[in-house]
C-alpha cells in the first residue's frame, strides 16, 4: 500500500498548482472532479472497492499537504484526522457515493 500511496502523492504533486486550486476552490468542484475520476475508473473496470481505496489515498494526501479551502473540506479533514483506518475506509465509500450522486 505504501507504494500506491507514494504513487498517488507523486501524481497529485505533479499536478499544476493552478489546477489543484481550481479543483479545491469549492466543494462542488471537488465533487465534480471526483465524479469524473470515478466515471473514468468504472469505464476501465475498477470495482467500487478499488475506487474507494483511491479516494482514501487522495484524502490522505489532502490531509497531509493541502489546507482546506471551504468549510466542507475543513470538516472532512478534521473527521479524517480523528478516524481510524476502518472509519476512513467507510468515509471513502461514502465520498464515492456522494460524488456519484452529485456529479
Amino acid at each position: 500500500m505504501a507504494n500506491t500511496q507514494q504513487q498517488a502523492e507523486e501524481k497529485v504533486q505533479a499536478m499544476p498548482e493552478q489546477k489543484k486550486e481550481e479543483i479545491l476552490s469549492s466543494f462542488d468542484r471537488f465533487q465534480g472532479y471526483l465524479a469524473d475520476k470515478i466515471e473514468k475508473g468504472e469505464k476501465i473496470g475498477l470495482s467500487e472497492e478499488q475506487i474507494a481505496k483511491g479516494a482514501e489515498r487522495v484524502a490522505e494526501y489532502l490531509k497531509n499537504h493541502e489546507d482546506p479551502k471551504n468549510t466542507e473540506e475543513k470538516l472532512l479533514q478534521e473527521m479524517w484526522k480523528v478516524a481510524d483506518d476502518d472509519e476512513k475506509h467507510q468515509m471513502a465509500h461514502v465520498l464515492v457515493k456522494l460524488a456519484k450522486k452529485e456529479g
